[in-house]
C-alpha cells in the first residue's frame, strides 16, 4: 500500500497548481541548496571531530605515546 505512480502524478498536479511553475521552481531550487549546505557541513563536522580524535589520542596513554612524552618531558623523580 505504498505510493505508485498514479497518486505520485496526482500530488505533483496539486502542487503544481497550489504553488503555480514559477514558486515551484524556486522552491525546488532552495531546497537543493539547502541539501547542499547540509551535505557540506556534516562533511566539516566529521573533519573537525577525526581532529578531535586525533587529539585526544595524543593525549591518551598509550604505550607508543608515553614513549615518546617520555624521551619530550623530564619529569622529576622522588
Amino acid at each position: 500500500m505504498g505510493i505508485g505512480m498514479r497518486e505520485l502524478i496526482i500530488i505533483l498536479l496539486v502542487v503544481l497548481l497550489v504553488f503555480g511553475a514559477k514558486k515551484l521552481r524556486t522552491i525546488g531550487s532552495d531546497l537543493g541548496s539547502a541539501v547542499k549546505g547540509f551535505k557540506k557541513a556534516v562533511s566539516e563536522g566529521e573533519d573537525e571531530e577525526v581532529k578531535q580524535l586525533r587529539a585526544d589520542a595524543d593525549d591518551a596513554e598509550f604505550p607508543e605515546n608515553a614513549k615518546r612524552k617520555a624521551g619530550s618531558k623530564s619529569e622529576p623523580h622522588a
